[in-house]
């Protein structure tokens, strides 16, 4: 039998509310870090044809730039679009158990919700992100006009409002 190539393939995108205000620290060299958990609903029809919810509730880690527009502009309740890779880490608990948690490590952070103006300023400059803007990891803030809404139904996106 061939030797089977695998590709090395590790992308997630998820979408969720956070469900408590991001935790922000930096590590003992000063690099910024936030940690949060999103809840993400899916909404079904069972067997019987009623409507069914489903949550998945998923950990976030992000990075420098990305962490710190986290912490800026995130608080219990956003939403979200996360894009990044999975990474497991395990470590010693002060009770001496072995824990372990796969969470994601974000690449780009879309969020979605509108920004409510303060005294009716168009500028964006009231420390709210604005709608369809999207932070990634390499730059910290990359504005633009494109939005994840155009890939939803119009059911998924009623869901978002």
């Amino acid at each position: 039998m061939a030797d089977l190539k695998m590709p090395e393939i590790n992308y997630v995108i998820v979408a969720g509310n956070l469900t408590k205000d991001p935790i922000f620290r930096q590590t003992t060299n000063s690099t910024p870090v936030v940690n949060f958990s999103i809840a993400s609903n899916r909404k079904y029809k069972d067997s019987t044809n009623q409507w069914q919810e489903d949550v998945c509730y998923v950990g976030i880690v992000a990075w420098n730039k990305l962490a710190e527009s986290c912490r800026d502009r995130l608080k219990k309740g956003s939403a979200v679009l996360v894009d990044g890779e999975l990474q497991s880490r395990s470590w010693k608990s002060d009770e001496g158990h072995n824990r372990s948690i796969v969470e994601i490590k974000a690449r780009r952070i879309q969020f979605l919700n509108k920004s409510k103006k303060l005294n009716g300023s168009d500028d964006g400059l009231d420390g709210q992100a604005e709608e369809g803007d999207v932070f990634t990891e390499e730059d910290g803030i990359d504005y633009t006009e494109d939005s994840f809404d155009k890939f939803l139904s119009s059911e998924e996106s009623d869901l978002l409002k």
